[in-house]
């Protein structure tokens, strides 16, 4: 009967000393790092495609199609309260619509990188804050009228 009686103690000797040394590895001795309440980093959001009608001799002769992303740190756009993209999407159309260098015809020319840091400047300023990291182009084509008007 002693037997049993000191095995029955062993066993919640041992059943509390494993649990207190789980609950406090789990409390102080975690192998991960504590998370932040928001995710560090930068988040990519995308834009909606946008069409920017090209005119030329008072007819518009087709559309420039673009979509673009931008980056954002994490913690910057959880602390906004007016998102970033109707800005972006802002001043893309206004880049693309009023660039005088833009040839339609000729894509490959067009100098991307010049677009793309003037987007971010303008919108940088408009929302008073370094909030967009960089803008990066996801798609920019040209489609005819007549294409456009095709497709259903």
């Amino acid at each position: 009967m002693i037997r049993l009686v000191l095995a029955g103690l062993w066993v919640c000797i041992l059943t509390a000393g494993t649990s207190y040394a789980v609950a406090y590895w789990k409390e102080k001795g975690s192998l991960l790092p504590a998370r932040d309440e928001y995710l560090e980093g930068l988040q990519y959001h995308k834009t909606r495609a946008l069409s920017v009608p090209m005119v030329e001799n008072g007819n518009v002769q087709g559309y420039i199609v673009a979509r673009f992303v931008y980056t954002m740190e994490a913690r910057t756009m959880h602390q906004l309260n007016v998102p970033p993209e109707p800005f972006v999407v802002d001043e893309a159309f206004r880049r693309i619509y009023a660039d005088d260098r833009l040839d339609f015809r000729k894509l490959a020319r067009y100098d991307l990188a010049i677009l793309t840091t003037a987007i971010k400047q303008r919108v940088n300023e408009r929302m008073q804050g370094d909030i967009v990291q960089d803008v990066l182009v996801e798609d920019f084509n040209y489609v005819s009228k007549e294409e456009f008007q095709q497709k259903p």
